[in-house]
């Protein structure tokens, strides 16, 4: 059984969140701030975080930001009445990996925490496997039967966040910051350069494409 902790300075939002998530039968850690967060990290193993922005002590962007530099892959989703895209972010740049919005909707929540708990497993795993297709991280490599392709490094972490995200949407902005850096000279360009590499390269493969979602970016899709 999975065990989440939740993280709200809020006593009726912990008590609600608790409900939701014990009723899908997940165990359920609470804690107040950041650093009781830390504490029970400290002592208890934890699959997920439900973790609320605004807190006394130690918000959330300061617990995320300090699990981040330990390193730390545990799977955050950021629970937060702030919906202003700088909020959002500078929630992804410190390391969150899913947002949702009060007042909380169960069934969004919970499919949300599914998707994450997924997720955490093709990273520690380090490989995605789609019918005969495999796609591991360690070795750069994208297999079928005989075949082995090794890709340039960028081209496969493209590839790979798409494969590991199905179906969601991801402009060139996200994609150019998160695999190039926030911080490169290259344009976003480079980005629909590397998609028309991959798309070339695996072209007539009937386990997955990459997909243009106009005016918004790409998404990968999973065929069988």
């Amino acid at each position: 059984m999975f065990h989440i902790l939740v993280v709200d300075d809020d006593p009726h939002s912990r008590k609600l969140l608790r409900a939701i998530l014990q009723n899908v039968n997940y165990t359920v850690t609470t804690a107040c701030n950041g650093e009781e967060a830390l504490d029970v990290l400290d002592s208890t193993h934890i699959d997920l975080v439900v973790l609320d922005i605004m807190m006394p002590n130690m918000d959330g962007y300061a617990f995320t930001k300090i699990l981040r530099e330990g390193n730390s892959t545990l799977p955050i989703l950021m629970v937060t009445a702030k919906i202003l895209p700088e909020d959002e972010k500078k929630g992804f740049l410190v390391g969150t990996d899913d947002y949702i919005t009060k007042p909380i909707d169960a069934e969004k929540l919970c499919l949300r925490i599914k998707a994450l708990l997924r997720r955490s497993k093709i990273v520690s795993e380090q490989k995605i496997v789609i019918g005969d297709v495999m796609i591991d991280y360690q070795a750069l490599t994208v297999t079928k039967g005989n075949e082995v392709q090794t890709l340039p490094q960028k081209e496969f972490l493209l590839l790979y966040k798409l494969l590991s995200y199905p179906g969601q949407i991801f402009t060139r902005i996200q994609l150019m910051d998160e695999i190039w850096g926030s911080d490169s000279e290259t344009g976003w360009e480079t980005v629909t350069v590397h998609i028309g590499r991959l798309r070339k390269r695996f072209d007539g493969w009937e386990e997955f494409e990459i997909e243009t979602v106009r005016g918004l970016g790409y998404k990968a899709v999973k065929k069988i």
